[in-house]
């Protein structure tokens, strides 16, 4: 028993023994003599900053980026109606708050009281039926089938006048 615990401490003494060989750490012996002759107690200055100035964007009026641009020609452009003008005193609908390149046809649904059709934008799906209201430029359903919703809006012409703008919703199918 004792030759044993013998045999074990020479053995971890001799593995011990190898360990001492000082090639193995002299890079890292070097660098932390060149950390120890560093001075001590000096810090760097914080470099300067410049002060954030804010951005007022003032293009948000103009036409997104997003979408191609119109092609107007003057020679074969309608002229607005003095006639034809946005209701006023009319109370908006919710879904006038949202544009109407948004929002997608997604089905029709039928009962004795009529024809709906279902809209998906805005966050949610919606049911509409014709006089109901969507968009931004006072666009009326004027007519609902099972293929698309026929929206009129009223547009600004540019020279004074109003403008009223056919639009068609088709079914997104897959959707």
């Amino acid at each position: 028993m004792r030759a044993a615990r013998l045999l074990c401490i020479s053995v971890a003494l001799i593995s011990l023994a190898g360990c001492d060989n000082d090639t193995q750490f002299s890079d890292l012996k070097a660098y932390m003599d060149e950390v120890r002759s560093r001075p001590t107690g000096v810090i760097e200055a914080l470099p300067k900053f410049r002060p954030y100035e804010a951005f007022a964007y003032s293009a948000s009026t103009l036409r997104s980026p997003f979408q191609p641009p119109i092609k107007v020609d003057l020679t074969k452009r309608q002229k607005g109606s003095k006639q034809v003008k946005p209701d006023e005193t009319r109370i908006k609908q919710f879904l006038e708050g949202f544009n109407i390149e948004q929002f997608q046809m997604v089905g029709t649904m039928a009962n004795p009281s009529g024809t709906f059709a279902l809209m998906r934008g805005a966050g949610g799906v919606y049911r509409m039926k014709v006089g109901d209201y969507l968009g931004r430029n006072e666009g009326r359903i004027v007519a609902i089938s099972e293929s698309q919703v026929d929206v009129v809006e009223i547009v600004p012409d540019g020279e004074g006048a109003w403008l009223e703008r056919p639009r068609i919703i088709s079914l997104k199918e897959k959707s």
